[in-house]
């Protein structure tokens, strides 16, 4: 027995001491194979997955060292058999393989013949592969390339891939380093990426994913196809291009509900790739417009279901996915591990945190209490209504307007799920709203005007919560959202780690109503968050500083 900070038990979850002084050092290294679970104050919780083993077999850690770090922190003596199930599981990733044969095209080819015996008998296979070419061999489909890996995955056969990718059609792109330089991280993110072919960066908001997607752009010298989740996030990526790289705006299109334009470099959008008319997907065309030789996937945590299906029949084409987060509340982790590829390169959020280059940040719980008529209203309501009810709560606007009285004059935004309370909010506070119904032009004019300085204040719903570079903003108030969503926590919080000018703390408030489930939804939500070392310092609202509201004209 030894006083590390981990208990590892036989169920394949791991206990991790918080206060341990090597708590911080094993969180590190537990983080390629083994995913939080939950985050109290004094133990969180992580399970060691096939996927996630898998993901640390792709990115190159074998099971010896991931033996090595369960037995290296591990406070009792691990469970024998745990360890030779770890093992026996990230065996299994590789012994099938995806390969480009020089008369058969692709096959699917096993070092491990009742393996190949094993897969070639599950009904979900048969229409996919095509002739025997050995004992080893089996012809795949070539469009069947992306199915086939889904597939095996939920097999437990997870295929390595190694068929190889077109180039797509050259086209010059190099970086600009003027007035900047590529960083370390980014540097290695992006070789990582190219490296293996495909696969997905790992890094959080505000670290500069953009910059990779450049990078990796450089060193294919390929056309590009960029899917990002809104005109705004399209027009920031437009922008940062020209900046960053050598295209110029004829070598730029932007596919989107506003323009169709198809270049070299065209940037599209979601919402339009995965529109419906007459029952069919009519843009989804635009993977094959051009010979691609690079799709670039932003926020791939958000993949709509219509594009991992496309996503299936391009394998032949490197792919680059982007996230802060591989959290997916559907479940659909292992479709993109299949379809875009595994993780490549992940940074800790506090290990760049410690570099300078995003801001630290203090996270804050404020509970509030139902006054007595809206906790009745909430216990006779159906199930499906009290979310809204307690995340709505007149007690939590009065909160806001505390909190943005305390910050005055530094950059601000207020962010919740439902319309009407934002509404509301923006009339108490005197300060503009953007939300889905905010054109693209009125959304753009209003964060120009939060980056100038000129409005200090922003209420914000959901279409703020990814890929809009708000930097200067650096007191985040959450008074409702997605539930228990953990990616949405993290991409809003994200919203204001840049860096700020005077080295000064942002900081991120949840306003959360106690027992209810809002406050259930609330623990879940930080999850994440949890696992990247931040921790929820929780107050109650009545210690706030009391609100003298006085002129708004400086908000």
């Amino acid at each position: 027995m030894t006083d590390g900070p981990l208990i590892v038990q036989s169920d394949k979850t791991l206990l991790l001491e918080v206060e341990h002084a090597l708590s911080d050092e094993c969180r590190h290294a537990i983080a390629p194979f083994a995913e939080l679970e939950r985050a109290p104050e004094h133990v969180h919780t992580y399970r060691v997955t096939p996927l996630g083993l898998w993901n640390a077999r792709a990115a190159g850690h074998d099971a010896e060292q991931v033996v090595d770090t369960l037995l290296k922190y591990s406070r009792y003596a691990v469970p024998h058999a745990l360890l030779v199930d770890i093992a026996e599981t990230m065996a299994r990733y590789g012994r099938l393989q995806l390969m480009a044969h020089p008369t058969h095209g692709l096959v699917l080819h096993t070092n491990d013949r009742p393996v190949l015996e094993e897969v070639l008998r599950s009904k979900k296979i048969v229409p996919l592969v095509g002739d025997r070419i050995d004992q080893d061999s089996v012809i795949v489909h070539p469009s069947e390339r992306g199915h086939i890996k889904q597939v095996l995955l939920k097999l437990g056969w997870p295929a390595e891939d190694l068929a190889g990718y077109v180039d797509g059609e050259a086209h010059a792109i190099s970086l600009d380093e003027g007035d900047w330089k590529l960083r370390d991280y980014q540097r290695h993110a992006a070789e990582n990426f190219f490296h293996g072919g495909s696969g997905v960066v790992v890094l959080p908001c505000g670290a500069g994913k953009t910059i990779v997607g450049a990078a990796a752009m450089a060193m294919a010298q390929a056309t590009t196809l960029i899917l990002v989740t809104n005109t705004v996030a399209a027009r920031q990526w437009r922008d940062e291009l020209l900046h960053r790289t050598s295209l110029t705006e004829d070598e730029i299109g932007e596919y989107s509900g506003a323009k169709k334009e198809i270049r070299p470099v065209t940037i599209a959008t979601y919402q339009v790739m995965t529109t419906k008319r007459k029952g069919s997907y009519a843009h989804l065309e635009l993977f094959d417009a051009r010979d691609w030789g690079l799709i670039l996937y932003d926020e791939v945590h958000l993949l709509p279901a219509p594009i991992f299906r496309f996503t299936a029949d391009i394998q032949a084409r490197r792919r680059l996915g982007l996230t802060a987060t591989l959290v997916r509340e559907d479940g659909r982790e292992g479709d993109v591990f299949s379809l875009i590829g595994p993780k490549r390169f992940d940074a800790p959020w506090k290990e760049i945190e410690a570099q300078g280059y995003i801001a630290p940040a203090e996270c804050i719980e404020v509970r509030v209490t139902l006054p007595e008529r809206e906790r009745l209203a909430y216990a006779t309501a159906e199930p499906e209504e009290r979310y809204r009810l307690c995340s709505t709560s007149q007690e939590k606007s009065r909160v806001v307007e505390r909190l943005v009285e305390q910050h005055r004059g530094q950059p601000m935004l207020v962010i919740g799920q439902y319309i009407d309370q934002l509404d509301e909010l923006a009339g108490r506070l005197d300060v503009p709203v953007v939300k889905g119904e905010t054109t693209v032009k009125e959304r753009e004019r209003l964060f120009n005007a939060f980056r100038s300085g000129e409005i200090t204040t922003l209420v914000v719903s959901k279409v703020a919560n990814f890929s809009i570079d708000l930097p200067e903003a650096s007191v985040a108030i959450q008074v409702s959202g997605a539930f228990g969503s953990r990616q949405e926590e993290a991409q809003r919080l994200g919203r204001i780690l840049r860096p700020k000018a005077d080295g000064r703390s942002a900081r991120f408030y949840a306003v959360v109503a106690r027992d209810t489930v809002d406050q259930d939804f609330a623990q879940h939500r930080q999850r994440f968050l949890a696992e990247q070392g931040y921790s929820y310092t929780i107050t109650d609202a009545d210690d706030l500083p009391s609100a003298d509201l006085g002129s708004a004209d400086d908000r």
